[in-house]
């Protein structure tokens, strides 16, 4: 669960007895430790970004990750996936492990493509 409530501990003090949201009481050691409170930040995701300019903040102070520029809108010197008069990858993209460095864009060692069809099998 999310959350706990502190029963009793024992006499000896090694143990504590917790009321969980379902009811049930366990015990656990008093050495273990909890967050009392709630978890800062919550809800960040729920605002919609709506400009590449607050994205362009959000990650100038992560890394270098954005803006991604898809491979096919690349020149073939920059990109495997690069080059031809339309914007089109022109070959399987699926490539195998032992390729070489330069080769491994797309579907590294990919044992299968394509949607997956049907349920589990039990």
């Amino acid at each position: 669960g999310c959350n706990c409530m502190v029963v009793g501990h024992s006499d000896d003090g090694k143990k504590t007895r917790i009321r969980l949201p379902s009811g049930s009481r366990k015990t656990v050691p008093s050495t273990c430790r909890a967050v009392v409170g709630i978890a800062a930040g919550g809800g960040r995701m729920d605002k919609p970004v709506l400009k590449a300019g607050n994205n362009f903040h959000k990650y100038r102070v992560k890394r270098n990750c954005w803006p991604k520029v898809r491979g096919s809108a690349m020149n073939p010197v920059e990109h495997p996936h690069g080059g031809g008069n339309h914007q089109h990858v022109g070959h399987p993209t699926t490539i195998a492990r032992v390729a070489v460095p330069g080769q491994k864009v797309g579907l590294i060692a990919a044992r299968r493509t394509g949607i997956l069809r049907g349920g589990k099998k039990k």
